[in-house]
């Protein structure tokens, strides 16, 4: 009765008995409800076409009840779910209820998700149809495909990221096992990346990122697949790879487009990557799945950075061991740095016309409850690239602190103390507060201390200059160490505030026999006396090497032709009794 007046209003002639007025109102208010529902609801003949529709539905559909009447439904849902709406409407005229989504296009021509509760109805005695209830859910499918694109894509690269990246080497490896082919997996990494984010800035970086995704996009086929897995590591796998001869191939295809320089404003920056290669195997038991094959990748690429960066590594099962032992480095730094196993060794810095010890420099070691003493060599490269470096060098800062004001309360001569700074200590947030904070509590004056920072360091000209400005502030001194390896440019290093140039010993090493390191020595002397600065050689060895260095004006040095590093107490006997000499004033 009320869907047939629903169908029919207004034209209905018969004379109203006082049942029917009754009914009458009744369905007066259901029609009221039925034009003012907020869902869109329309009544359709057993064909499928409108008998009538709300204005929800006309807001939605963008079209007027006049401009719909008699049109059939199925004309207006996107191709994508024409079978599934038709199916529907198929099960209704059958007579049983039903639930599905669907999409339909507005007039404007965009498309509006809709949630459909379908009912069989009869229209008449002798006529059946079907009432739709629409839900629109465009906002909330938007919202599901938002998450979806959060699970599975890198949020600013618009590559998949590590989960899809899985899911489909899955797949893929399924299938490619299924017809006896071989897959390769790459995992690269981009040399330096940190560099160019702590000299540049993140902004600059996530530029680079941009750019390289885009050129790498360049280096596969539609059968290949490229993800971002986090950071500034990128992951491929091929289906065309299955052995060296091929991965040679794909690597030098990445090279390549890597080989211009990228532009990033106003800076020009050459880019190389390090690369870890695993290729499927002949796996007939079917163990080797997706997780296996990255994790072997992860191990090549490792392997690869060991080996100097800009290179490539292709897993074998030896690498397996090598990962043990750095998971096994890792946990033993944890332990020593919970422990305090590392002790400091201290290198005199001599003024080589007295042989009068002028400063040193404090270098640790670890002393290994099972292997002994071991040298810095074999566990900081390690911690920085693990980050451990930043407690280890705290620690060290500590140390070498607390240690020199215990000799100045012994009543040795003061001299000021060298501690190296990482790259990751110097760009801690508030360095001059921790420096400050442990110069407190150990009681030494400032002006003993001195922090060795690296020309790479200074890449970022406006923090350089910023953080170094804050520590003179405090009164330390500031050496830059290892200098002439590095970029430091000469106009910016008259604007760092700085005391000290250390040169390196790469340079005093063949002073006597190669001609340029001769002069690069001596023009690096040169220029700290023109900049009012101290310089410092390192690594002298030999007498000829220490008479070329006083020659040109160099006065302070350290190495081994005084002495190596030595400990405390060493160094307390050396302090005492002096240090030979071997040169005289002119």
């Amino acid at each position: 009765m009320l869907l047939f007046f629903l169908s029919w209003k207004g034209e209905h002639k018969e004379p109203l008995t006082v049942e029917t007025a009754q009914d009458q109102a009744h369905l007066s208010v259901l029609d009221s409800l039925f034009e003012h529902n907020p869902n869109a609801i329309g009544i359709f003949d057993q064909e499928g076409t409108f008998i009538r529709i709300n204005l929800a539905a006309e807001t939605i559909l963008g079209y007027t009840a006049s401009e719909l009447m008699h049109q059939p439904f199925i004309s207006f849902v996107t191709p994508e779910y024409v079978k599934t709406t038709l199916g529907g409407m198929e099960q209704v005229r059958g007579g049983t209820p039903i639930t599905f989504e669907t999409a339909i296009l507005h007039k404007t021509g965009y498309r509006v998700d809709l949630n459909i509760t379908a009912v069989p109805v009869d229209l008449q005695p002798t006529s059946k149809g079907s009432i739709l209830i629409c839900q629109d859910i465009t906002e909330r499918k938007r919202g599901d495909e938002q998450v979806r694109y959060m699970a599975y894509y890198d949020d600013m690269t618009g590559l998949p990221n590590r989960r899809m990246f899985k899911d489909h080497l899955n797949e893929t490896l399924t299938a490619s096992k299924a017809i006896g082919q071989k897959l390769a997996v790459f995992y690269l990494d981009i040399d330096r990346f940190k560099l160019v984010n702590d000299s540049f800035g993140h902004d600059y970086g996530n530029m680079l990122l941009l750019q390289l995704a885009e050129r790498f996009t360049r280096c596969i086929t539609e059968n290949d697949f490229l993800a971002r897995t986090e950071g500034d590591e990128f992951a491929f796998f091929y289906t065309n790879a299955a052995d060296s001869n091929d991965v040679i191939t794909i690597i030098a295809s990445i090279n390549r487009v890597l080989e211009k320089p990228f532009i990033l404003e106003q800076y020009e920056l050459h880019v190389t990557a390090s690369i870890g290669v695993a290729i499927s195997s002949d796996d007939e038991e079917g163990i080797e799945d997706a997780e296996m094959l990255m994790k072997y990748a992860d191990i090549a690429l490792a392997r690869a950075k060991e080996k100097g960066r800009n290179d490539f590594q292709i897993f074998n099962t030896d690498m397996k061991l090598v990962s043990i032992n750095r998971l096994k480095l890792e946990n033993e730094l944890r332990r020593a740095i919970a422990s305090e196993e590392f002790t400091l060794y201290y290198q005199p810095q001599v003024e080589i016309e007295t042989g009068q010890i002028v400063g040193v420099e404090a270098l640790i070691r670890w002393n290994h409850p099972e292997k002994g003493l071991i040298s810095p060599n074999h566990f900081i490269p390690f911690a920085e690239e693990t980050g451990l470096i930043v407690p280890i060098g705290e620690w060290v800062l500590r140390a070498a602190c607390k240690q020199n004001k215990a000799w100045q309360n012994s009543g040795f001569p003061k001299m000021p103390i060298s501690v190296n700074l990482s790259m990751r200590q110097f760009f801690q947030y508030n360095l001059k507060g921790k420096i400050s904070r442990v110069l407190e509590q150990t009681g030494l004056e400032p002006q003993y201390l001195e922090l060795e920072i690296t020309e790479s360091m200074t890449m970022d000209v406006d923090h350089a200059i910023q953080s170094l400005l804050e520590l003179k502030k405090l009164g330390v001194h500031v050496s830059i160490d290892d200098f002439g390896t590095g970029y430091s440019s000469l106009y910016y290093l008259k604007k760092f505030p700085i005391d000290k140039l250390k040169i390196d010993r790469s340079f005093v090493r063949d002073i006597m026999v190669d001609p340029n390191d001769a002069a690069i020595v001596a023009t690096i002397i040169a220029m700290t006396h023109h900049l009012n600065l101290k310089v410092i050689a390192e690594g002298v060895e030999t007498e000829d090497q220490l008479h070329f260095l006083h020659e040109n004006r160099c006065y302070e040095v350290q190495g081994f032709w005084f002495s190596p590093p030595v400990d405390a107490v060493q160094l307390e006997s050396m302090l005492l009794t002096g240090i030979r000499t071997a040169v005289s004033k002119e």
